[in-house]
């Protein structure tokens, strides 16, 4: 393992993050800071949304549906711009390293939790011993893994796995690479270099949580939450809304919000929501639907209204690898190449997306093009080949949400699977999003399922350890292979960051002989405004900026 000798003065923070290609477009006045200087608003608005996968906590929600509620309600030590994704500290002060190992992380004096009280270090740190701590099964719990004495806090089955068995008490309740050092100092000590984590700790889950947080059960605290971000909770009603108010404290000028009141409003399908949005009666989307899209119906529709960004995303179909018959690679590789890519991504999807070549999307530091090779190619012959060398004679399905737009596309792979095999395809369709989510984290997929991706932080490391890693937190396949392991773990504790991604790339090509995850299509980013708003943005992680918003 290469490691570059560091040099003993610190490493930024703004050193320590590159992202390129994230920018936004929209019509209006669609600058990142473009209502910094209007006057705040009493006007509400109104947002797609679907519902949330679980109750919410900032470490318990890792889907898309959740994502809107947590990124208004918390903010972390490390903001993202919209407009290219360059790192600011947001609730940091600084944060600094000289090995890639230690991070020295002192906080902004002032900020308050949205019950007045001051948000310090010790807030930061028991949030995330709290999120980190097995018997709490916080969903995003890998995501503290490289923190020394995670292992203490965290367990598994005694097979080894996150199964049905009740693992046994962790040894400690508290990581001991996590150290307050004063009211507004912490310092996290990893158990190896890992040149990724400056950027990693702006993802929402590592959001502190306010002091009265730890003095009540956390499924009473979810139903009444209390963050630090520009909105505070106001309700939240199942299969209708999440609604939230702007907090005139909030402390970071330039993303405080100019409207009053925002509603998250909860859709069955997209088409109801465009049609609303079309109509004034609802004010964002942040995707369109196929309809729309069709023969680009949408820009006749909307005109300057259309928002557009490239975004940190992709998606794809994962293969679980706890149903016998599609472990064989052969099979995987069958279905891989029987979806006609091309065709769908142009009549389906409408040019709103582009054929997959891998699981990295292009714009994310270290993309390889044709990371898939002739796996992520139509070629009827090669997969019909490839079919009858698996022996595979069953029935394929494929499961997802049918809202927000996703049932047409997996009809139309479920179709392009049937006529080039011969063999029987079926969409199955989840209730809502949530239903979906608890099904894949159950391990009850019958077949093929939905796995999209959006980057929860700009690295090549995002789109790797999350979703393939042994046991890690989005691995929908319940995949796992050693030798990817072990190259993903020398690539971690790498300190200096190009030698790491070159590791990086070394395992992301390991993902084309057993395809854990089928990858399909890469979506350009398209939503809209309504005339309501006077400008707004799409960001590159697919979601508002809550600040750009003018009414």
């Amino acid at each position: 393992m290469r490691r570059r000798t560091v040099a003993a003065a610190a490493i930024p923070l703004s050193l320590a993050l590159v992202l390129t290609a994230c920018g936004s477009k929209s019509g209006g006045e669609n600058t990142p800071n473009a209502n910094s200087t209007s006057k705040s608003s009493d006007a509400g608005i109104s947002i797609y949304g679907t519902n949330p996968q679980t109750n919410m906590l900032p470490a318990n929600t890792t889907d898309a549906g959740g994502a809107k509620f947590v990124e208004a309600m918390y903010s972390p030590l490390v903001g993202l711009k919209p407009e290219d994704a360059t790192p600011y500290n947001l609730v940091a002060e600084s944060i600094t390293t000289t090995d890639s190992k230690v991070y020295d992380i002192k906080i902004k004096k002032g900020w308050k939790f949205h019950d007045g009280t001051e948000v310090k270090a010790h807030n930061f740190v028991d949030a995330w011993n709290f999120a980190a701590y097995g018997p709490n099964a916080q969903l995003a719990s890998d995501f503290f893994s490289q923190i020394e004495g995670f292992d203490d806090v965290y367990t598994k089955d005694p097979d080894g796995t996150d199964g049905p068995q009740k693992p046994p008490t962790p040894k400690a309740k508290t990581m001991s690479g996590l150290k307050v050092l004063g009211d507004y100092e912490f310092q996290a000590t990893l158990k190896a270099p890992f040149s990724v984590w400056a950027s990693k700790i702006g993802y929402r889950v590592f959001a502190p949580l306010p002091d009265k947080f730890f003095t009540m059960d956390p499924a009473e605290f979810a139903k009444n939450p209390i963050g630090n971000g520009p909105l505070k909770f106001v309700s939240y009603t199942p299969n209708q809304s999440i609604k939230l108010t702007r907090f005139d404290d909030y402390t970071d000028s330039s993303k405080k919000v100019k409207f009053k009141d925002l509603e998250i409003r909860i859709y069955s399908a997209q088409e109801a929501a465009y049609k609303d949005l079309l109509s004034g009666k609802l004010d964002f989307m942040e995707a369109l639907p196929p309809s729309a899209k069709a023969g680009g119906k949408y820009k006749q529709d909307l005109g300057d209204q259309v928002l557009s960004a490239n975004l940190q995303g992709i998606s794809g179909l994962s293969v679980p690898d706890y149903l016998p018959d599609y472990k064989n690679p052969d099979l995987r590789h069958a279905l891989s190449m029987a979806i006609n890519r091309e065709q769908i991504t142009k009549t389906v999807l409408n040019d709103g997306y582009v054929p997959a070549d891998g699981w990295v999307p292009n714009g994310v530091k270290g993309y390889e093009p044709g990371a898939c090779g002739d796996f992520c190619k139509y070629d009827p012959a090669k997969a019909k080949e490839l079919l009858a060398k698996s022996g595979f004679t069953g029935k394929v399905t494929i499961t997802s949400n049918a809202d927000g737009g996703r049932k047409e596309p997996l009809e139309a792979a479920c179709n392009s699977i049937k006529n080039t095999l011969g063999i029987d395809c079926t969409f199955v369709p989840a209730t809502d999003f949530g239903q979906f989510r608890q099904m894949i984290v159950a391990g009850k997929l019958t077949g093929l399922g939905r796995s999209d991706w959006s980057a929860d932080y700009p690295s090549i490391e995002n789109f790797l350890n999350p979703i393939f890693r042994t046991g890690a937190s989005s691995n929908d396949a319940k995949w796992s292979n050693p030798q990817f392991d072990a190259v993903m773990a020398q690539a971690d504790s790498t300190a200096n960051a190009d030698d790491a991604i070159k590791l990086y790339q070394q395992a992301n090509k390991m993902l084309a002989a057993e395809m854990p995850k089928i990858p399909t299509w890469v979506e350009k980013g398209v939503g809209a405004r309504s005339k309501n708003l006077k400008s707004a943005v799409l960001n590159c992680r697919r979601l508002l900026e809550y600040s750009t918003v003018e009414v």
